[in-house]
């Protein structure tokens, strides 16, 4: 792609990010009140979008045991969740979100329990969860690498990392918009980055991807590289050290 089609790929990204940010800078619309009343909303529009649930329909399922779902928002996976799931813990650092996903108590199959919390600092113990989810939340969390971590910890050895997440595209001149625009964008969207490579974020917090799909979904190529697949916590080679000499 040269530079001339990477701008105008860009364009419908850059007129959104130029009238949320006008909008913002009004009076009648303070940050505190547009980050914890107006992007709640936002976020759950996006993501209802008929364009994602394929995605939740092939990703959800394969999901078993005690689940962790980072991000859970407004609760939009969890009737995709299938019969091997025996819980749910939802974590989302926002009460308005985490409110709305509470609709959904009393019409799952299993047990499902609403956490306020960040994924960079998980309140489950340590190698407890047979799952953890993320769809569409690495782009806004403050601290990828943390959070990934996180995850990582509390994941039973044998666990599995499901995952669904927008980030960086393989092409340089779009790849130089997202970062251009990231700084404004992560303004308007409640933190989210543009620019995250997702699987390298991954496999240097410690994971081995079992299994990778890429490409762009419908809508502006700035926003709509996905990243899907699944990942489990790498086991570290090599012989523990041989007991000391006898005496």
């Amino acid at each position: 792609m040269n530079s001339t089609t990477a701008e105008k790929s860009a364009r419908p990204v850059v007129n959104r990010v130029n009238v949320a940010f006008r909008s913002m800078k009004g009076e009648a619309a303070p940050m505190g009140f547009y980050r914890e009343s107006v992007v709640p909303h936002l976020i759950r529009m996006a993501m209802k979008k008929r364009e994602v649930t394929p995605y939740r329909r092939q990703l959800i399922p394969q999901a078993l045991g005690c689940v962790l779902e980072i991000g859970i928002g407004s609760g939009l996976n969890l009737p995709f969740y299938g019969p091997r799931v025996t819980r749910v813990l939802g974590l989302d650092p926002s009460p308005r979100l985490l409110e709305l996903a509470g609709q959904y108590r009393g019409s799952t199959a299993f047990p499902l329990e609403l956490v306020r919390g960040t994924a960079e600092a998980i309140p489950v113990r340590t190698g407890s969860v047979d799952t953890v989810v993320s769809t569409w939340t690495l782009c806004s969390v403050p601290d990828a690498g943390r959070a990934l971590a996180e995850m990582r910890r509390v994941l039973k050895p044998a666990g599995r990392l499901l995952f669904v997440e927008h980030g960086l595209t393989p092409e340089p001149d779009l790849q130089r918009w997202q970062r251009r625009l990231t700084p404004l964008w992560q303004r308007v969207t409640g933190g989210c980055r543009l620019d995250r490579k997702v699987d390298d974020l991954i496999v240097q917090a410690g994971f081995d991807i079992e299994t990778l799909a890429t490409g762009y979904a419908r809508g502006p190529k700035l926003t709509t590289f996905f990243y899907q697949g699944a990942a489990s916590p790498r086991v570290e080679s090599g012989c523990p050290p041989l007991p000391p000499s006898p005496p």
